[in-house]
């Protein structure tokens, strides 16, 4: 008899995503565009959904766009994205960006968002999917704060 799993941790479906700021990412001053780190974070927090979910999600909507810093041609982002909680064909997805200069180490955060992704049959219909269950602390915080993230 095959039981279904109900509920993942966030480990589970973590998502690393790793780019180099080219001269075609920046804008006339040399500064990674916000729209291409918006991008990346997109993709990563996708993959990061996908896997939790096991079926395609898409973007429904992106909350709190922080940018903090900036990057510069050379150097290295690394995007981190995972799940904080599911709501029935719905979740969210913390993801934050780091840049490291490549000469000297340095690696500071630059940007952080929340990205809600809805997961879907192979209809295309909306579909629940696995429940979220934090292990690590911080898991639990951002779990606990999803719902007050989602009334906003």
């Amino acid at each position: 008899m095959n039981v279904l799993k109900k509920y993942k941790s966030p480990s589970e479906s973590a998502t690393l995503k790793t780019e180099v700021v080219c001269p075609n990412d920046t804008n006339p001053m040399g500064r990674l565009q916000g729209g291409k780190l918006v991008e990346w974070m997109d993709i990563a927090a996708a993959v990061c959904a996908q896997t939790h979910s096991e079926k395609i999600c898409v973007t429904a909507s992106i909350n709190q766009v922080d940018f903090i810093d900036s990057a510069c041609v050379g150097d290295i982002i690394t995007i981190h994205a995972v799940i904080t909680r599911v709501f029935n064909s719905s979740m969210e997805i913390s993801v934050e960006s780091f840049a490291r200069k490549v000469l000297s180490g340095k690696k500071y955060l630059i940007s952080r968002a929340y990205f809600i992704f809805v997961s879907l049959n192979e209809n295309t219909k909306p579909v629940n999917s696995f429940l979220v269950n934090p292990v690590s602390q911080l898991e639990i915080e951002e779990y606990d704060s999803a719902n007050n993230r989602r009334r906003k």
